[in-house]
């Protein structure tokens, strides 16, 4: 008999305030991790993220910046999850939504002399793995504080709970695609590196998944 799948939505009501501070504290761990991720793919040039080809095209199909449609479709996607479903949105899910940008920055200033067009096509392939590898596991970090993640990754983890006959890796690889379709469609630019995005985050999330829960769990005494 195959074992149920678990799922990602969590009751933290019975969380203490110094409990929450731990969590969003654990929560933050993983997005910095998580972001350095983001920072190497970006890094290569070999393509934009799978969300932010979608964010792109609604850009150039509104006239708006990038930064400022990022910011309106995570709002959007905030509230429609607040008034649809349950146990998803947490504070975690605004540091998520807020935070991100800024520690791109960083980690952009801290390594884009190193890592760039110039810096050759083996470097900037390597970048584009280890992004991959670090994104994921910086988000399996984020799911498990179980305090809250970014809005663009609750609609797999949404729709995982909801598909209980199909795994986590394949839901978020169809949402992946989905966003990329869509976005290609609106005008957003698609590269070698999103299309290794496509493919490799949610297996690769999944991979971690059960690994990073036994740290976090150990840290936050759940």
């Amino acid at each position: 008999m195959n074992k149920k799948k678990e799922k990602f939505a969590a009751d933290t009501s019975g969380r203490s305030a110094l409990d929450w501070v731990k969590a969003l504290a654990v929560l933050l761990a993983g997005l910095i991790i998580a972001h350095l991720g983001v920072t190497l793919f970006l890094l290569s040039e070999l393509g934009t993220d799978t969300f932010t080809v979608f964010v792109q095209g609604l850009s150039r199909m509104c006239g708006l910046t990038v930064g400022t449609m990022h910011v309106i479709v995570l709002c959007i996607l905030m509230a429609v999850m607040l008034l649809t479903t349950k146990g998803y949105i947490k504070p975690g899910t605004v540091v998520c939504a807020f935070c991100g940008g800024p520690i791109i920055d960083l980690f952009t200033w801290l390594l884009g002399d190193y890592i760039n067009t110039d810096a050759g096509m083996a470097v900037r392939i390597i970048s584009l793995i280890l992004g991959c590898v670090i994104l994921s596991a910086g988000m399996s970090i984020v799911i498990n504080s179980r305090a809250g993640t970014g809005p663009n990754d609750l609609v797999a983890v949404i729709l995982s709970d909801k598909i209980e006959s199909v795994q986590f890796r394949w839901v978020r690889v169809g949402c992946d695609l989905f966003f990329v379709v869509l976005g290609f469609l609106l005008g957003g630019t698609v590269g070698v590196g999103t299309v290794a995005a496509v493919f490799l985050t949610g297996p690769l999330v999944q991979f971690w998944l059960p690994k990073t829960k036994r740290v976090v769990q150990a840290v936050l005494k759940e």
